[in-house]
This record gives C-alpha cells, sequence and structure tokens, in this order.
C-alpha cells in the first residue's frame, strides 16, 4: 500500500487529485466547527453529546453546527432510491438508460436529501430548544427558522463537495466525507484509552493493551473479509465464425463475501435509531425513553434485536443486488456454463445457493464487528468509540483508494508503453 502512495504521489496528475481531496475535506472539517445562531456550545458538551453511535458518525458528530447532518441524509436518499429501483417499474427504465437515466435518478435522490435534511433538521432544532441548548434571547422562532435552514443548507454543500470529490478527485466522495467524520473522533478515544492505560490500574493498562491488540487483529481479519470472493469457474464453448474458431477459454465470475458490504449494518443501525428520532420530536417522553433504552445496542434486548437485523438486511440486500436468473441467462448467451452444472434454471440454482452460502458468512462476519466493541464494554468497562464496524467503513475506503491509485497508475504506464 505504501508503495502505491508513493508511486502515486510521483505523478503530478494523481498528485493534484490527492491535493484536491485534501483541501476539500479540510473545508468541510472546518465548517464543522461553525456553530448555529444562538447554540449554547458549552451547554451541549456538558449535556454529554460524546454518545455518538454509527449514524452520529455518518452526521458528523457536530452537534449544534451547521454540519449537524453532515452527509447522512443524501446517504439515507440514496439508499431509498436504490431499493425503489427495484420496486418501481419507471426508475428501474431510468436506470436501463444509461447516463441520461442515471442523472435523473440523481437529481431525484439530491431532492429527496433535501427533504429528509429538512425533516431531520427541524427535529434536531426542536429538540435543541426544548432541551434548553440555545442562549437566553435567542429562543424564538425567527431564530429557530434561521437554524433549520443553516443545517439543510449545510447538508447541500458537503452534498456538492462529495460530487466534488468523486468528479474531480479520486473514488466516492461520500466515502471520503464519512471516514473524515470517524477518523476526526480518533485522537479523542485514542486519548481515552491512554488515560485508561496511564490511570495507575495495572489491571486497566492490561486491558488497554488487550484492547489494542484485539483491534489490530480485527483490522487484519477485516482486510481479508473484505478481498474474499469465491470464484465460480465458467467454461464458454468454440464457436466458428467464417474460418476462424473462437472461445474455449476458461473463466471465472467473482463473488464478494461481503456483498451487502456496511449497508446491512447502517439499514439495522437507522431502524434502532427510530426512537432517538422520535426523542427529538417529543423529548422528555416516558415512553419513547424506556423504548430507547430497551432498543439500545448495550441491552441484552438490543444486542440481539441487532444481531438480528443484520441478518436480516444482510439476506434483503444480497437479493437486490445479485440475480441469478440474469447472470445464468447472459451466460447462456455468450456461449458459457458452469463446469458440472446444466445452463438455464440448474445454473440460477447453483449461483443462488453459493450467494445464500456466502450471505450467511458475511452475516456471521458483520455480526461480530458491530458487537465487538459491545462485547468489550460489557467485559472491561473500556468504552471504545472506534468500534468495529467504523473500521470496516475505514479499511473499505482505503482498499478502494488504492484500487482507484493503482488502477490510474496502469492506465498511465499502459500509455506511456503505446506512445
Amino acid at each position: 500500500m505504501l508503495a502505491v502512495f508513493q508511486n502515486a504521489w510521483k505523478v503530478p496528475e494523481i498528485r493534484k487529485k490527492l491535493y484536491f481531496i485534501l483541501m476539500m475535506l479540510a473545508v468541510y472539517r472546518l465548517g464543522c466547527h461553525i456553530g448555529l445562531p444562538g447554540i449554547d456550545a458549552q451547554a451541549l458538551v456538558a449535556a454529554g453529546q460524546g454518545d455518538i453511535n454509527l449514524m452520529m458518525l455518518l452526521m458528523g458528530g457536530n452537534q449544534g453546527t451547521i454540519f449537524a447532518m453532515g452527509i447522512q441524509p443524501y446517504i439515507t436518499a440514496s439508499i431509498i432510491m436504490q431499493l425503489l429501483t427495484v420496486a418501481i417499474p419507471y426508475l428501474e427504465r431510468l436506470k436501463k438508460e444509461g447516463e441520461e437515466g442515471r442523472k435523473k435518478i440523481n437529481q431525484i435522490t439530491r431532492i429527496a436529501a433535501v427533504a429528509l435534511a429538512l425533516v431531520q433538521g427541524s427535529a434536531t432544532v426542536f429538540s435543541m430548544s426544548v432541551s434548553g441548548f440555545y442562549r437566553h434571547g435567542y429562543n424564538n422562532m425567527f431564530i429557530y427558522a434561521i437554524s433549520v435552514v443553516s443545517i439543510v443548507t449545510g447538508t447541500m454543500f458537503i452534498m456538492w463537495i462529495s460530487e466534488l470529490i468523486t468528479e474531480k478527485g479520486i473514488g466516492n466522495g461520500s466515502s471520503f466525507i464519512i471516514t473524515a467524520n470517524i477518523l476526526s473522533g480518533l485522537p479523542q478515544g485514542l486519548l481515552y484509552l491512554w488515560s485508561v492505560a496511564t490511570g495507575g490500574n495495572a489491571l486497566d493498562t492490561i486491558l488497554v493493551i488487550v484492547v489494542v491488540i484485539l483491534f489490530a487483529f480485527i483490522v487484519a481479519f477485516t482486510v481479508l473479509i473484505q478481498e474474499g470472493e469465491r470464484r465460480l469457474p465458467v467454461q464458454y464453448s468454440k464457436k466458428m465464425v467464417g474460418k476462424q474458431l473462437y472461445g474455449g477459454q476458461t473463466s471465472y465470475i467473482p463473488v464478494k463475501v461481503n456483498i451487502a458490504g456496511v449497508m446491512s449494518i447502517i439499514f439495522a443501525n437507522a431502524l434502532l435509531g427510530i426512537p432517538q428520532l422520535l426523542n427529538g420530536f417529543f423529548p422528555g417522553t416516558t415512553w419513547i425513553a424506556n423504548w430507547m433504552s430497551f432498543f439500545h445496542t448495550t441491552s441484552p434486548t438490543g444486542a440481539v434485536l441487532y444481531v438480528f437485523l443484520i441478518f436480516c438486511f444482510t439476506f434483503f440486500y444480497t437479493s437486490f443486488a445479485v440475480n441469478p436468473v440474469e447472470m445464468a441467462e447472459n451466460m447462456k448467451k455468450n456461449g458459457g456454463a458452469i463446469p458440472g452444472v446444466r445452463s438455464g434454471k440448474p445454473t440460477s440454482d447453483y449461483i443462488q445457493r453459493t450467494v445464500t452460502r456466502l450471505s450467511w458468512i458475511g452475516a456471521c462476519f458483520y455480526s461480530t464487528i458491530a458487537m465487538i466493541p459491545v462485547i468489550i464494554e460489557w467485559v472491561t468497562g473500556i468504552r471504545v468509540g472506534f468500534g468495529g464496524t467504523t473500521m470496516l467503513i475505514v479499511v473499505g475506503v482505503s482498499l478502494e483508494l488504492v484500487k482507484q491509485m493503482e488502477s490510474q497508475l496502469l492506465t498511465r504506464h499502459y500509455k506511456g508503453f503505446l506512445s
């Protein structure tokens, strides 16, 4: 990986793209410290805003600022549109129209993201107003309206930054925004672990060392799973075109172990975060508070429900991402077949069985990764803010960045060879 960065840094074109990504992320992190009008930042900190989960990280974890929502509304809108593309024929036709259809779907996604930001921003401002986080003299409807407009505008600005990074940088801009949010909390987590390790208790020091070693193994295991794939062999039949004989080669179809990626964990967090969203509209309600404690992952019921939802959404998302029938039909049209499996329905059934088995492995892996911080807190009492799920995201984005740079370096190498 370091060799790839060194080689990429020597190429002026790629170096400019990396500079552009760093500059955009710096602008974004600067905006995360611009507060809303009338907000008492000290009151927010004193109220214990450090309870940050995955959805808070997607939102930036910067409550009381113009970037309070982060990229989360856009991600939610993208997930909804991705699911509706399969369910609604009009969106499915747009998806098949190529570049023009993709532009229309992106435009609808942006509008949906703004609508979600408006709803969620209103709930956030209402919750802060009821909780008394606005300074005296600023708790009026005019300031509240400006705050909502500021949050929605901040979300639109982040969407624009992410699209600029995608267009002029390397990789997906939304992924870089999320990674920046996660890494921004890393120094605080390291300081917390250092304070626990140097607190004078030998047992705490040993526990911190064990936690660090455990997370090193998690990184290695995460890379292994992220790169893991099941290769389905495909044998193409020979055919005569004129006087030439074509085909006869053997290829394979790669099926990744983590087909759903972190989407299953994000879906599960979104459902478990519904009580927290309702608490923003109706703060202080007893039954909502009980509901929040029941669904919180630190409770046994919340942990069991969390794992169950991860399994459900892993299979749910995989069913949309992989179409065994379409894969079997395309294979048959191109004269290919899996050795030992007949073409048509037997091939699609074979692919479906393979995907199902991989989904079980992926779901077990995601559940383990998601529950590791909770288990560590149960056993050791040490609260780890940089959990397995966030590590999964960071490792995935890093691997994708390396692949993108390798691809651009390879393209430049071939251009130089041909010229």
